[in-house]
Parts: structure tokens; sequence; C-alpha cells
């Protein structure tokens, strides 16, 4: 059987430790690469970088959180090349004020205090019931200081300087998996909800006991979505 072509957009100060246990559980079904958004400061320059990462002619992409915001940019640039698409823990929406506020404040902290900035985000990231895991909270920390404060800083611009996907969502035709993590404090519910109503071939998938970094915290689950996801990509 041929394998389904994959690229996996990490969020911010992620890379392929995100997706760890997916890129092992979906190995059988799928040739997956993960894309490096380590450089670039807007969604539109990351699509690019992307683009020319990602194998020839079409592919399936999945991206969470940031990966997400870029995905989108990703079908408006590019529909053509999608064969499938899953937005996992994120949202079609621009950066509120009130986040991007809070988004400048974590950028400075980081120029002079990254670890600082990294325990401030974890609790929003993962499940209350899982602040103790240790696989979690050290692989985030591993993730975030391999990339480091230039590149979170990079990252921050782009999310901050994302356009609303909203009204390009009716234009999305490939098998679309919108997931969340029932807890997920960052990106809730109602805007997966909102992609789901206004993107037409699209799944909800809902992932209970599970917050923001919804790869790591259920990761079995997760996994599972993506497989019969990826299944359903006719050939």
């Amino acid at each position: 059987m041929e394998k389904q072509r994959l690229v996996l957009l990490p969020g911010l100060l992620n890379d392929q430790r995100l997706f760890e246990h997916q890129i092992v559980g979906l190995a059988d079904i799928a040739t997956i690469k993960v894309a490096d958004l380590s450089n670039g400061n807007s969604m539109s320059e990351l699509a690019s970088i992307t683009l020319k990462q990602s194998p020839p002619g079409q592919f399936a992409l999945a991206g969470l959180s940031m990966g997400g915001y870029l995905a989108l940019e990703i079908m408006r640039q590019a529909p053509d090349r999608i064969s499938a698409l899953a937005l996992l823990d994120t949202s079609a929406r621009p950066d509120t004020s009130e986040s991007t506020t809070n988004r400048q404040a974590l950028m400075k902290l980081a120029e002079n205090d990254l670890q600082a900035a990294i325990e401030k985000l974890i609790p929003k990231l993962i499940h209350p019931s899982q602040l103790n895991d240790t696989h979690q909270t050290d692989a985030i920390k591993a993730m975030a200081n391999t990339l480091g404060k230039d590149v979170f800083i990079r990252q921050q611009q782009a999310i901050i300087g994302r356009v609303d996907s909203r009204a390009s969502l009716y234009k999305i035709n490939c098998p679309t998996l919108i997931l969340c993590g029932a807890d997920d404090s960052i990106t809730p519910l109602d805007v997966h909800e909102e992609m789901h109503k206004l993107i037409k071939n699209s799944t909800l998938a809902i992932i209970e006991n599970c917050g923001h970094l919804s790869t790591l915290g259920q990761p079995k689950q997760v996994t599972a979505s993506l497989r019969d996801w990826i299944k359903s990509i006719p050939k």
C-alpha cells in the first residue's frame, strides 16, 4: 500500500518532539516530514519556507496551534498542493488585542529570561491534572531551549501578525479534521466548532481530559484520530 505523504507543523517553540507519538504510530500509513519553523517572522514567509521543505505534488497537512495558523495560510497560498487538512488546537481568528499585549510581555521577558517565559507558558499548555507529568513538562522545556529566545520572538511576531482566516474557510474542500483538547484554554472548543461550521467537508474530534498540546497530553487518542483522517483521504 502506498503511504500518504504528511507534513506536520509544530506550534510555538515546538519541534518534531511535539509529534513523537504520532510519527511512530502513523509510520505504517504515512511518510512524515516535520517542518522546521525556526526562521521567518510572518505567516506568509513561514508558508513559503514550509512549501519549499515539503514533498513535490500533493500532500496532507496537519498543524497544531501556531502550526494550524500556518496551515490556513498555506491553504491560501497553495490549496492545490494539499490533499487533506488537520487543524489541531488552533483557531481561524486573528490575535486579540489582549493576546497581543500578553505576547509582547512574554517576548520582553524572554529577552532576558527565557526560562521564566517558559514557566509562565506551561500551565496554559497542559491539562491541570497533568502539570506533574514530567514527560510533558520536560519535553516542552527541551524543545524551547533547543529553539531559543530568537525563534520565540520571531514566531510570536508571526502569530501576532496573522490574518483573520474565517473568510476563506469556505474555500477548503479537502477532507479536514478539526481536533481539540476539551480543556484547551488557549484555543477553546468554541473556536473549533466555528471552523467546523465554516469548513464543509470537516470532522470535529474532541479529546477529553486534554489541554492545548493534545499530541503530548493524550497521544494515543490524537494518533487514532489522525489515522482515521488519513484513511479517509481519497487515493
